[in-house]
């Protein structure tokens, strides 16, 4: 053909455009990971009810870092994953009580602008991402010696 034609291009789509895992799509899979004991080191999450359809409400564990305050402790939270997820982190709340600088002393609450894996939290984020980056912060210079309240006490 004759010379210099240009090549057609596949326009390209605007960022905004891109493709969103569904919710219950990507709750499932989180479900059969936790499900099949495939979650990170020192964490598990699971359904809090086990026909909870709308997958909202969920359990997570955290079992405290050797070598620091929170050795030998298993932590009991609650995770909530609103319609927006995974666009948005999920809430979080501790029900064993902890001493960290981003959960609320009355009632265990994460400080979602401060605490490690909700502040800093992306879509391709699960649960247990959060939860495992907590367990590292509770091994970080600044919480590894915090004092502890009573082990077993709860919110």
């Amino acid at each position: 053909g004759p010379r210099g034609s240009p090549v057609p291009r596949p326009l390209a789509r605007p960022m905004a455009e891109r493709i969103k895992v569904p919710r219950n799509f990507k709750l499932l899979d989180e479900l059969e990971k936790g499900e099949k004991g495939a979650n990170s080191d020192g964490v598990t999450v699971g359904l809090a009810v086990h026909d909870d359809i709308t997958l909202t409400h969920w359990n997570g564990t955290i079992f405290g870092p050797p070598g620091t305050t929170y050795d030998n402790r298993i932590y009991a939270l609650n995770l909530s994953c609103g319609e927006k997820y995974p666009q948005q982190p999920p809430t979080l709340k501790f029900n064993t009580k902890i001493n960290l600088p981003y959960i609320s002393q009355s009632d265990g609450t994460a400080n979602p602008a401060k605490c490690p894996g909700i502040c800093d939290w992306r879509e391709s984020d699960s649960m247990d991402t959060v939860l495992f980056k907590i367990r590292r912060d509770m091994c970080s210079m600044n919480n590894r010696k915090l004092p502890q309240p009573p082990e077993g006490t709860t919110f």
